[in-house]
Parts: C-alpha cells; structure tokens; sequence
C-alpha cells in the first residue's frame, strides 16, 4: 500500500510542481530585468533578449497533383465534325461556351444534341444563355440560373419610381 501512496505523490508532485508559490512579486521581478539594460536618456541601447520572426504553422491543405484549375472553353464550331473535340474537353473537366453563330440552324442542332447527349453521359450541366450561345459544363462545375419569375419580381421592386 505504501507503494501506491508514493507512487501517487510522486505524480502529484510532478504535475504541480510548475506552480510552486515564487518569493518574489512579478512587478518586482520586471523592474530588476530593467536595470540590467543599458540606457542612455531612458532610451535602451542593446536588449539582453533576441527576437525571432514569428513562423506560421504548416498548412494542413495540400493541392491535389493533377488540379490545374478550372477552365473555361470558348468555342465557334464551323461544322459539325468538331462536337466530338468539344466532348474531350469536357471530358478533360473544361466548361465549354459554345457560340453557334457561324453555322446553320439544321448543323446547330445537330451539335446542340449531340452535346447535350454527351453532357449528360458525363453528368454534366448544360444551358441555352443566349441566341444560339450555351455553355456544357463538367460534373464538378454547377450551374444555376434565375427564372423569368424572379427576373420579373426583381426588375419590379428595382425599378420602381421614386
């Protein structure tokens, strides 16, 4: 039993024997490091202390090796033979614009459905943005657009007169 007791003490004698009562007040203890600074008109010559440049801890974010960004393809096809170049890239996870005003409207939805069929083999996103421009986007890219309600209520309370 007595081995236990000493054991113990032993362990509460380690973890409190940082906050021993110290004889000396703290105020004291900073006025007696002044004095060992040499002055000259209340101004310190050469601290007794040196400094070091704080340095930040490693970060715990890595970048993945293969992660060149996001990139966004601007394409004008001028037939329809390009729409298979234009799935590579979106198989590459590149967004694609797709402006199809150098083309007529029968090759144009040729392309437009061919593109969207691989977009969505791909589980991609794909939107109409203007007259005869839309943009196919990769898995990792979201899109989101506002309705024609919510563009009307909008202009409404914006445009209201004062």
């Amino acid at each position: 039993m007595a081995g236990v007791a000493d054991k113990f003490k032993s362990i509460v004698g380690f973890l409190t024997s940082g906050f021993e009562n110290r004889d000396e007040d703290l105020w004291d203890q900073m006025a007696n490091e002044m004095d060992e600074y040499p002055v000259s008109d209340n101004l310190a010559l050469e601290p007794m202390y040196s400094s070091k440049q704080h340095q930040t801890p490693a970060s715990n974010v890595v970048s993945h090796p293969g992660f060149k960004g996001y990139e966004v393809v601007v394409s004008e096809p001028r037939s329809y033979e390009e729409s298979v170049s234009i799935v590579k890239q979106l198989k590459e996870k590149k967004t694609v614009i797709l402006n199809l005003h150098l083309l007529d409207k029968e090759q144009a939805m040729r392309i437009v459905d061919f593109l969207c069929g691989a977009t969505h083999a791909l589980n991609g996103n794909q939107q109409k943005i203007g007259d005869s421009v839309f943009i196919f986007t990769p898995n990792n890219v979201s899109l989101s657009s506002e309705s024609q309600k919510s563009k009307f209520i909008r202009d409404a309370l914006w445009n209201q007169p004062q």
